[in-house]
């Protein structure tokens, strides 16, 4: 008997689910972006048995694309289905149907490489821009100091966990090193891994590429099994690849997970006890929280951890909360730039200080925001290091502050020499990854 390979046990993960939805369409009625995507008047129940056309090689109807090109994340989906499958999986997987049938192996290949490079320059330059060499050594990205690098243990000891970035929160490394000064507060062992060196295999996934897809996560999977107690992961898309694409499959492959994966504000959750006598100073700040719900329990966590800080006052906006983080509400960009403008009127309505943000691409579209409203935006760990006593610069915003790509550029030009990075290169990286990424133009003009 042949053994299971990844892409095998994906498709029979598939199929498995397939046979257990009744196709009542809960999943369609709860989701909070039907509206948007396009879905238009078609009957839940036509819509998800579209999306099980598509993942039996069909055509699928026009509402079923809409919905599942249309999918930002919200996870609603997942706790209304009666029969406790994962509708958000068969979405990502119908996606993942669309793009094989769109584009033949050699082009799925040449785009997710194409993509992984994109993200992989994006990540080091602007890491590299920003961080000192002690500090990428901290993050697990000092090449020279690769194998010492990122841990508070002893060689040859196992961590109590492995803390896993994901790529992108490199790009605004302040908050990552927060999270590990937060974790040598309460006194945990970790080792830190991330960057395009342990990718989760989300790149080669969407263009439908998934060999090179499980290959990649696989890898990086094995890599993380280091930890005693298991992964603690920051990033909410690495999370949701891993535990609802890359753990259940390679179960179904070796019969058993190497690991669980937490999602940091989660762990510590799991440590207010011990975290609330270190939030010791005031941070008198009247402050609204930028939500998306797409991991269960996760803004809950933050907003509850946010109420534990003294001076903290939190103002509930009254926006609607939908999406994993800001990025994914780009498959629907209109109604993202709507929904960054009502909230950012309504804060400024509200009269508060600040504007505070849980995830890391959240922080990076709207931080230069913050140059023409009259609130700070920062993110969670701002605030909770500040009451800590902890602190690092966020240079990132400082940075898309500028809003000029030369003049960043040559802020950080010891930086960029220091390393040996072509200025040309860090310019385009900075215009693509940094001052594009703004999917609500600023208004006014610079200072």
């Amino acid at each position: 008997m042949n053994e299971m390979t990844f892409e095998s046990a994906l498709s029979v993960r598939t199929e498995e689910m397939i046979d257990a939805c009744t196709r009542c369409g809960k999943c369609v009625e709860i989701c909070p972006v039907t509206a948007p995507a396009g879905v238009g008047a078609a009957a839940p129940q036509e819509v998800i048995a579209g999306i099980i056309d598509i993942l039996h090689a069909g055509e699928g109807s026009p509402a079923a694309k809409a919905w599942a090109k249309g999918c930002v994340l919200t996870g609603d989906c997942i706790t209304a289905c009666p029969e406790s499958i994962n509708p958000r999986f068969l979405l990502a997987m119908a996606r993942v149907a669309m793009a094989k049938k769109t584009n033949e192996p050699r082009a799925r290949r040449k785009s997710g490489i194409e993509n992984f490079r994109l993200v992989a320059d994006g990540t080091n330059i602007l890491a590299r821009m920003q961080l000192s060499d002690d500090e990428l050594t901290r993050l697990g990205q000092h090449v020279a100091a690769r194998l010492e690098s990122g841990s508070t243990v002893k060689d040859g000891e196992r961590p109590d966990f492995v803390f896993y970035t994901g790529c992108n929160v490199l790009k605004t490394p302040h908050i990552a090193l927060l999270a590990l000064d937060i974790m040598d507060a309460l006194g945990v062992t970790y080792k830190v891994m991330g960057g395009p060196t342990h990718c989760c295999g989300i790149i080669q996934a969407r263009t439908g590429d998934t060999e090179v897809s499980g290959r990649m996560a696989t890898n990086s999977l094995d890599k993380l099994a280091e930890g005693k107690t298991g992964v603690i992961s920051w990033c909410a898309i690495c999370h949701v690849q891993f535990t609802e694409t890359t753990l259940p499959t390679i179960e179904k492959v070796r019969g058993a997970r190497p690991f669980e994966m937490t999602p940091f504000m989660l762990f510590l959750k799991t440590r207010f006890d011990d975290l609330r006598p270190m939030l010791k100073n005031p941070v008198p700040l009247k402050i609204a929280l930028h939500k998306h719900p797409g991991v269960k329990g996760v803004v809950e966590a933050g907003t509850e951890l946010l109420r534990m800080v003294p001076g903290i006052e939190i103002v509930d906006l009254n926006q609607p909360a939908v999406g994993l983080m800001s990025n994914f509400l780009n498959a629907l960009p209109e109604y993202k730039r709507g929904l960054h403008l009502a909230e950012l009127e309504a804060a400024e309505a509200a009269g508060i200080d600040a504007l505070v943000a849980i995830y890391h691409p959240d922080h990076r579209e709207l931080c230069a925001h913050e140059r023409d409203w009259p609130f700070k935006i920062v993110n969670i760990l701002d605030i909770v290091g500040a009451s800590m006593g902890l602190h690092h610069d966020d240079h990132f915003k400082r940075l898309k502050i500028m809003q000029d790509a030369d003049l960043i550029v040559a802020d950080c030009e010891d930086m960029l020499a220091a390393r040996n990075i072509d200025p040309a290169a860090a310019r385009a990286v900075v215009v693509k990854a940094m001052l594009q990424d703004q999917p609500l133009p600023l208004r006014g003009t610079p200072a």
